[in-house]
């Protein structure tokens, strides 16, 4: 019976063969197979760990990189309403020129101006900006700014009587008021 019972101990040993691992001063012992087990799973965590490590640069360069981006397109937003612009200031340096160079045409160098100024208002409309209606109408803060206020007996109170400075939308948004004169009550 000792037989069997050495020959049962030594097929266990076999089948649960153990590993002993040494760190420092403790010792772990282990079947191997709960050994390989956690081997193989500290394998799987440590390649876990380098792809987050890898997901986590490749997300701060793409964070990175689309900042730059950012800051370059706010940089050159721009860029197509200055070249408009560029061609108007040719326009007006020619302009100038030929004012200069015959000092006596002045209805040409009128007409030259008024030829920039209409390209102007065409540009401003291409991009969406259009002048705020005001002459005649009722003041309205969101549209208007009252620099004065003159004394009228044949407009209703608060109507603009006269615009001191246009202001201007752009696709509906206020981006600069009308400056204007506001009727009030006379003697009020």
């Amino acid at each position: 019976m000792n037989e069997m019972k050495d020959h049962n101990n030594h097929k266990d040993n076999k089948e649960t063969k153990e590993v002993k691992e040494s760190k420092g001063l403790d010792t772990v012992t282990l079947k191997e197979s709960e050994y390989n087990e956690l081997k193989d799973a500290a394998e799987r965590s440590k390649d876990i760990q380098d792809k987050l490590l890898r997901s986590h640069a490749d997300f701060e360069n793409m964070r990175k990189r689309l900042e730059r981006e950012k800051q370059d397109f706010l940089k050159y937003a721009n860029e197509g309403i200055v070249l408009e612009l560029l061609n108007v200031l040719d326009d007006l340096e020619r302009v100038i020129d030929l004012a200069e160079d015959k000092h006596e045409d002045l209805n040409a160098f009128l007409k030259g101006v008024e030829m920039i100024l209409a390209h102007i208002y065409e540009l401003l409309k291409t991009h969406g900006v259009k002048p705020i209606e005001a002459e005649g109408k009722v003041f309205d803060p969101n549209y208007h700014e009252a620099l004065v206020q003159v004394e009228n007996k044949d407009l209703p109170e608060n109507t603009i009587v006269e615009v001191l400075q246009k202001g201007y939308l752009m696709y509906e948004r206020v981006i600069r008021t009308a400056k204007v004169k506001v009727s009030k009550k006379i003697g009020g």
